[in-house]
């Protein structure tokens, strides 16, 4: 049993995850990093990241994975995507994460949602939604279950992602009719940004880059100095 603390991060293999991934271990974070499959092993491995392989869906696998050896200081999920056997797991998989962050008694859990969840659906114009509102529905209900853990958490929702270097101009705000883009790599320094700063705390806030905003323009933007 070791007494130094880690940052669980689920969704490592790639996107906002991976970006995460290598902001955490700049700040020399001892990360472990929850995977589906052995794909991104070596290249997380490499980082200096320890990898346990289960699936978010399965409970047991989960429970597993966060309650072992390491202590998990907080917990961080950016999971969901392409549903597996007709199962996604924007609400499930979150939700096992979030059960087993309780068991763990974790500090802070982050959970990465998007624009277009519960009350910011009035930021994406209307087909926007319609055609994303089924995955939006379970990024919501982690969202509420998130919210009603009693856990500390802290719900980013980005508006639409780009994979391209970080600008410095990634902003959150409590603003929920905001709507914009931001760069994959601005929204992982974003969370890591929020990982120890209690201004976070217990909040749901959008992430824009304030370069890419959709007609609004100001807007107050979180305090995380």
């Amino acid at each position: 049993m070791t007494d130094i603390p880690y940052i669980f991060l689920a969704g490592a293999s790639r996107g906002v995850g991976r970006e995460i991934a290598k902001c955490l271990v700049e700040q020399n974070q001892n990360v472990k990093a929850l995977l589906r499959s052995e794909d991104s092993r070596s290249e997380l491995e490499a980082m200096g990241i320890k990898v346990v392989i289960a699936d978010a869906l399965d409970v047991a696998g989960v429970e597993q994975a966060m309650l072992g050896d390491e202590p998990i200081q907080a917990v961080i999920s950016t999971i969901g995507g392409l549903p597996k056997d007709g199962e996604r797991a924007d609400y499930l998989g979150n939700k096992n994460l979030i059960d087993a962050a309780v068991k763990a008694a974790v500090q802070k859990f982050i959970l990465i949602s998007s624009i277009g969840s519960g009350e910011s659906a009035v930021a994406l114009p209307p087909q926007a939604m319609e055609t994303l509102r089924p995955v939006l529905l379970e990024k919501e209900k982690a969202e509420q279950y998130l919210v009603e853990s009693g856990l500390t958490y802290t719900v980013i929702r980005p508006g639409g992602l780009k994979s391209e270097p970080a600008t410095g101009n990634g902003v959150l705000t409590q603003n929920y009719t905001i709507a914009g883009t931001i760069h994959r790599a601005d929204v992982a320094q974003l969370a890591c940004r929020c990982l120890f700063n209690a201004a976070a705390n217990h909040k749901i806030l959008s992430a824009v880059d304030r370069q890419m905003t959709y007609g609004q323009t100001s807007f107050e933007e979180l305090n995380l100095t």
